[in-house]
C-alpha cells in the first residue's frame, strides 16, 4: 500500500491514469478546498475593489482591511434560519442547491492545472465539462419551480433561457481550438492536456493562431462565458424592476450560501477552459523563446517572489497602521499575516517543492486575470435588457461563432485546397 502511495510521487501521469485511488481522493479533497478558499478570496477581493473603483474602502471592520469579513458572512449565513416557503416542494427545494453547487464542482476533475496536476484526462474532457456544466441549468430550473412563486419562477427561465443561448456560440468557439488542435496531429483532440500540449508543440497559444481568428474564437467565449455564469453586465436572473434576486429569492441562510460558491466556481471553471483553450494552460510566458535552464530558473522563482511581495505590502500596512489601541488587533493581525505569507514563500523556494508547484502558479495566475476582469465589467458596464441580451447571443455571437469557425476550418485546409487546385490545373 505504501510502495502504490509513494511510486506515483515519480510518475509523469495524472492519477486517473496512474490507476492510483489514493491520489486522485487527495486532488479531489485539494481542489475542493482550493476552490472553496478562492470563493472566499474571491469574495473579499471584488468588494475592496469596487470599493476601490467607486472611492470607497469597501469592508474595514472584521479584521485587518476586512481580511476577515468573508469568514464572518459565512459563520452567518451557517447560523442564520433557514426558512422554506410552507406551499414548496421539500425535496425538489433541498436538492436544487445541491445539485448547482455539485455540477460547479465537478467539471474540476478534468481541469489541467499541470500536466499531473489534475485528477485525471479524459480523451473527452472538453465534452465532459460542458456536459457537466450544462447541468447547473437544471438546478436553477428546479429552485424557481419549487419555490411555488412566481418571481423566482420567471428568474430561473430568465437564467436557463440566457445559459442554453450562449452555450451555442460558447461550443461554436471551443469547435475552433479543437480544430487547432488538429494541424499538429492530423486528427485533433478532445482532451484537455491534450490541447495545451498541442499549444506547445506548435509554439504558440491558440489566441494567435491565425490571427485574428483565434483572438475572436476566444472574443465569443470569452462574452458568452460572462453571459454564461450570470455576471454583469448579463444579471438578468436579478432584477432590479422586480425587487427580486432571481432564481434563489425564496431560499436564505446555508442553502443561499451554497447558490453563492456555485456561481463563483461556475466562474473560475470557465475561466479554467478559456485559459486552457486559449492562453496555453499551464505554460509560462515565452517557453519558446526564453528557453534554456536559466530562464527556467528564473520563472520558477516567481511563485515564492509573488509571495514575498505580498507579504512586505502586509508588513507596510503594519508600519502605517494607526497607533491606537483600537488598530492594536488589526496591526498584529496584518502582521502576522504578512509573516505567514512570507514563511509559504520560503517553502516555495525548496526546489523539489518550486518545480512541482510552477505549473499550477501560471495556471492561477491566468485565472485571476479573468476573475479580474469579471469584477472589472461589473464596475463598468451598465445592465442589459433582456431582449438586448438574447439579441446578442442569437445575431451577433451565434453568427460570429460561426463565421469564425468556417474560417478556421478553411485556413486549417489551406494547404490540402490549395494542393487539390494546382493539381486541378493544366
Amino acid at each position: 500500500m505504501l510502495d502504490a502511495i509513494t511510486k506515483y510521487l515519480s510518475s509523469s501521469a495524472t492519477p486517473g491514469e496512474a490507476g492510483s485511488i489514493f491520489w486522485a481522493t487527495i486532488y479531489i479533497l485539494l481542489i475542493t478546498v482550493g476552490i472553496s478558499l478562492a470563493v472566499i478570496a474571491m469574495n473579499w477581493l471584488e468588494r475592496k475593489i469596487l470599493a476601490h473603483m467607486q472611492i470607497r474602502l469597501g469592508p474595514m471592520r472584521v479584521g485587518p482591511h476586512g481580511l476577515l469579513q468573508p469568514f464572518a458572512d459565512a459563520l452567518k449565513l451557517l447560523i442564520k434560519e433557514d426558512i422554506i416557503p410552507q406551499d414548496a416542494d421539500k425535496l425538489v427545494f433541498w436538492s436544487a442547491p445541491v445539485v448547482v453547487t455539485m455540477t460547479a464542482f465537478t467539471t474540476f476533475l478534468v481541469v489541467p492545472f499541470g500536466r499531473t496536476h489534475a485528477v485525471t484526462d479524459m480523451n473527452i474532457g472538453i465534452l465532459f465539462m460542458l456536459g457537466v456544466s450544462s447541468l447547473g441549468v437544471l438546478g436553477i430550473i428546479m429552485a424557481g419551480w419549487s419555490s411555488n412563486s412566481h418571481y423566482p419562477l420567471m428568474g430561473s427561465l430568465r437564467s436557463s433561457a440566457q445559459m442554453v443561448s450562449y452555450e451555442i456560440a460558447m461550443g461554436l468557439a471551443i469547435v475552433c481550438a479543437v480544430l487547432m488542435t488538429s494541424l499538429q496531429t492530423g486528427t485533433g483532440t478532445l482532451s484537455m492536456i491534450g490541447i495545451v500540449e498541442s499549444q506547445a508543440a506548435q509554439h504558440t497559444w491558440f489566441i494567435f493562431k491565425f490571427f485574428p481568428l483565434g483572438f475572436l474564437a476566444f472574443g465569443v467565449f470569452a462574452i458568452a462565458m460572462v453571459a454564461e455564469t450570470n455576471r454583469a453586465p448579463f444579471d438578468l436572473p436579478e432584477a432590479e424592476s422586480e425587487l427580486v434576486a432571481g432564481f434563489h429569492t425564496e431560499y436564505s441562510g446555508f442553502r443561499w450560501s451554497l447558490f453563492f460558491l456555485a456561481e463563483y466556481a461556475a466562474m473560475l471553471a470557465v475561466s479554467s477552459i478559456a485559459v486552457t483553450l486559449w492562453l496555453g494552460g499551464w505554460m509560462r510566458p515565452f517557453p519558446n523563446w526564453l528557453s534554456g535552464s536559466t530562464w527556467n530558473t528564473a520563472f520558477s522563482l516567481f511563485p515564492a517572489l509573488t509571495l514575498f511581495v505580498l507579504a512586505g505590502l502586509c508588513l507596510l500596512g503594519t508600519v502605517r497602521m494607526p497607533k491606537i489601541p483600537q488598530m492594536k488587533i488589526q496591526t498584529v493581525g496584518l502582521g502576522i499575516f504578512g509573516l505567514l505569507l512570507g514563511f509559504i514563500g520560503l517553502v516555495l523556494l525548496i526546489t523539489p517543492v518550486r518545480e512541482r508547484v510552477q505549473d499550477i502558479y501560471w495556471f492561477v495566475v491566468k485565472v485571476a486575470f479573468f476573475m479580474y476582469m469579471y469584477i472589472w465589467y461589473r464596475g463598468t458596464f451598465p445592465r442589459y435588457r433582456f431582449d438586448q441580451l438574447m439579441k446578442v447571443g442569437w445575431k451577433v455571437l451565434l453568427p460570429t461563432g460561426l463565421a469564425v469557425l468556417i474560417a478556421t476550418a478553411l485556413w486549417g485546409l489551406m494547404p490540402q485546397i490549395t494542393s487539390a487546385i494546382v493539381g486541378l490545373l493544366p
